[in-house]
């Protein structure tokens, strides 16, 4: 049965360039990702952290081998933090051959770079558009999501930090059957509709601007939804960005840190569809949890890096443009710890 979201993108190399139905696997996002922190500061506040990291660090799967040669790596400066969240369409290959530094069939269909400043007050989470036209290590200029498909996630990883110059500490791959999980384990989640959507993943189902209460299956179809839309993949990362401010809302409520079968239902059903990198274990992440234990939802910013809008590459492509003064700025902003500033400046503390 073909598949309503996604056609298979072009790679570099020999081999047809024709656009195809594929079949997916799954769709993975950064949304399951903050939500399994937010969980776990709980988690630690009510003293059930010892069951609750058993039920996460026996549910996720981790990838041995997710990071570059450190000969090709930036150095580590200060204690900011940076973490690299992939939603990929594996196309039926699997967590251990997006580890393995081998050309897969898998992609980063969503991919945010989330940067946790050293005084850790602040979320930055910024989106980077699957199509963006970069340079791939070793094979040159692609889409930015080809490099997990070229070289598994040691060539993702190794693409992104030679673009902001910055190393990459974590990395997780999240699965969008999850996600439905995570939101059904809320009880719904509310979510303002800026741009009304007839949804290409349930038939006959419209969605009119304003509040709407998602459960898992209609949120799994918001966020991902993008052939409704005029300018496709922005508006469905702005949705994507929507959503998860709303879930970071409802998990840090207080009705939601207060009950511990809440709490046990989110990190239950996220955690079998979570892969992340071996040192982001349960210890890592309720460390990590602590040091974010006074984080609310306004400090948790979200915005898209700035492009060069849409364009097309010499063998036919359509394809995201950079903007290099914008990697510049925030490459800068990153290495410096004022992201912050960057944000502030440019007005994107509500997205771009």
């Amino acid at each position: 049965m073909t598949d309503p979201f996604e056609t298979a993108d072009h790679i570099p190399g020999p081999g047809t360039r024709e656009r195809r139905p594929v079949r997916k696997r799954r769709g993975r996002t950064v949304l399951i990702a903050v939500a399994v922190v937010v969980a776990l500061v709980a988690v630690v506040a009510g003293g059930y952290l010892f069951n609750l990291a058993r039920t996460f660090d026996s549910g996720t799967s981790k990838i041995d081998q997710a990071f570059p040669d450190e000969s090709t790596r930036p150095q580590k400066t200060g204690t900011a933090m940076n973490i690299l969240v992939m939603g990929s369409d594996s196309r039926g290959a699997t967590e251990s051959d997006a580890g393995g530094g081998t050309p897969t069939n898998q992609r980063a269909d969503t991919l945010m770079l989330m940067h946790i400043p050293a005084d850790r007050k602040n979320i930055y989470t910024m989106s980077i558009m699957r199509d963006l036209w970069v340079n791939i290590p070793g094979h040159g200029e692609a889409k930015i999501n080809s490099a997990l498909a070229l070289g598994g996630t040691p060539l993702m990883v190794q693409t992104v930090e030679s673009i902001f110059q910055q190393r990459i500490d974590h990395v997780a791959m999240i699965d969008f059957e999850g996600f439905k999980g995570l939101t059904d384990a809320l009880g719904g989640v509310t979510v303002n509709i800026k741009v009304p959507f007839s949804s290409t993943a349930l038939p006959g189902q419209s969605f009119a601007p304003g509040q709407h209460t998602f459960n898992g299956t209609e949120a799994l179809a918001f966020v991902r939804e993008r052939h409704a839309y005029a300018d496709g993949d922005y508006q469905r990362v702005r949705n994507q960005q929507e959503f998860l401010r709303a879930i970071i809302k409802k998990s840090i409520a207080g009705q939601t840190l207060s009950n511990p079968i809440t709490i046990n239902n989110m990190v239950g059903a996220v955690s079998p569809f979570v892969t992340v990198d071996k040192s982001l274990d349960s210890g890592a992440v309720a460390g990590l949890a602590l040091e974010l234990k006074d984080i609310r939802a306004q400090n948790a910013v979200m915005f898209t890096l700035p492009t060069g809008g849409i364009g097309t590459s010499s063998d036919g492509q359509s394809i995201v443009v950079t903007d290099p003064n914008a990697i510049q700025a925030i490459s800068g902003a990153m290495a410096s710890d004022t992201l912050g500033d960057y944000v502030a400046a440019n007005k994107f503390e509500n997205g771009n």
